[in-house]
């Protein structure tokens, strides 16, 4: 019986309770089709995100330092400790920007939980079945905190991939373990106290490590937790704790209340640009504006985008790396204006070409409140004086769910098929379609491991 009261007292008790009776049997096909697209999609972004200079870096410390060979490095034959596993393949699995979204939080859930989850369900031998209902679990916990304490956390700063994405994985890794209510909510406890992450690293490499840690700290938090060690069993709710400390907003009710379609998962939106999600409403709008009325970019004579304050996030002036364009609303018009391809990996590296750049000084950027991070309006002004407005928003997931795991497919063959070959790619797909199949969802996580290798 759920006795949490408006002020919170009793919410991570029974937030862990409820995570703990997710059952894979009782998800709806839509939920397991949705939690196999978001393992695609990750295993695509984390493959091809394993050369990005953060992901070595933290990578090549793993290596210096050593460990049990417990849990597979991605796109490798090389095994290292759990937790190492976690930071690391956290970190390559958010280093290119690509990977999933869920506006609650708002931020990226599937980088935090599931590369915890996986290194821990790779040492323990567990199945896709018990992957699936473990990650559902935390990646609903993650949600629920997301309405709990937004927006005031994220608007004093707090990366909430980093933060909450802990508190998601602990959840998650503490299912997979079969952890009690009392072991769980000190695990949620241990993560809460080492949670970290600062919107300000946006455009550099501590932003991608973000989800590396977040994944580490949820999974040595339910480790530990199973040991014995303890923390405060109402680590969310308590006076100076994790809410209150991060941000003032506790809405209990919220967190509580059960999401459109019984499931925030359903919310899940997934990338087809490869770039800060708060640039793909300008995207999306400068496309509809080519298609409409198909000016050359020489007839341009001004850009003008408007989008909300939240878009700070994403508003570089000057970009000169690749990373940077992913975080300059200027850069990822300039590349829409010129048609250039915003689903490549290579196009966002190319910001500093001629074109790029006298395309990108004839962007003016403006935010407003009121807006949020999935809408904006772009205005082309035309030297002939003629003027084009067009509006967007990217904030609601794909209705057709088939068409949208078609899309995630094809994504995850162009971003591993030039790695692995397109035979074997295909072939990891069809191990993960399991994920929605009943009567194969016993099937062991050791063979997907070894068609990952590069």
């Amino acid at each position: 019986m759920e006795t949490t009261r408006r002020d919170g007292a009793g919410l991570t008790r029974e937030l862990v309770r409820r995570a703990l009776a997710v059952y894979h049997e009782d998800l709806p096909g839509t939920v397991r089709q949705v939690a196999r697209d978001c393992l695609v999609d990750w295993l695509g972004c984390a493959h091809a995100g394993q050369q990005e200079p953060a992901s070595r870096i933290v990578r090549a410390s793993v290596l210096e330092e050593g460990g049990a060979a417990q849990a597979t490095l991605i796109g490798s034959p090389l095994k290292v400790g759990v937790s190492q596993a976690a930071l690391v393949n956290g970190t390559a699995s958010h280093a290119l920007d690509y990977d999933d979204v869920n506006l609650v939080l708002p931020g990226h859930v599937s980088v935090a939980v599931i590369p915890a989850l996986l290194a821990l369900a790779e040492y323990r031998q567990a199945s896709l079945s018990e992957f699936v209902a473990a990650f559902v679990a935390g990646y609903e916990t993650a949600c629920r905190i997301g309405a709990l304490v937004e927006p005031a956390h994220y608007a004093n700063g707090f990366h909430a991939t980093a933060t909450l994405g802990s508190l998601g994985a602990a959840v998650a890794c503490a299912h997979l373990l079969k952890l009690s209510e009392s072991e769980a909510c000190h695990a949620v406890g241990v993560a809460a106290t080492q949670a970290a992450g600062l919107k300000a690293m946006f455009g550099s490499m501590a932003k991608p490590l973000h989800a590396g840690m977040a994944a580490q700290t949820g999974v040595r938090s339910a480790l530990w937790a199973q040991k014995g060690f303890t923390s405060r069993p109402d680590a969310l709710e308590c006076a100076q704790g994790f809410v209150l400390a991060h941000g003032q907003d506790m809405h209990a009710h919220h967190a509580l209340a059960e999401p459109a379609g019984g499931h925030h998962l359903l919310n899940n939106i997934f990338k087809f640009h490869a770039a800060c999600f708060s640039t793909h409403a300008t995207i999306e709008a400068l496309r509809e504006l080519r298609r409409e009325h198909a000016p050359s970019p020489d007839q341009v004579q001004r850009i003008q985008v408007t989008a909300g304050t939240p878009c700070a996030i994403c508003n570089i002036p000057s970009p000169t790396t690749g990373l940077e364009a992913k975080f300059s609303l200027r850069a990822a018009s300039a590349f829409a204006l010129l048609d250039m391809d915003t689903s490549r990996l290579d196009t966002w590296d190319r910001v500093t070409e001629d074109a790029v750049q006298a395309t990108l000084e004839r962007v003016r950027v403006e935010l407003v409140p009121g807006m949020g991070l999935s809408e904006s309006v772009v205005a082309l002004h035309l030297a002939d004086g003629r003027s084009f407005e067009r509006a967007a928003s990217v904030g609601s997931p794909m209705a057709d769910k088939a068409e949208q795991s078609r899309r995630v497919d094809r994504k995850f063959l162009a971003l591993v098929s030039p790695r692995i070959g397109y035979d074997r790619s295909l072939r990891i797909l069809d191990r993960l379609t399991a994920m929605v199949d009943d009567a194969a969802s016993s099937a062991s996580l050791t063979d997907l491991f070894l068609d990952c290798r590069a």
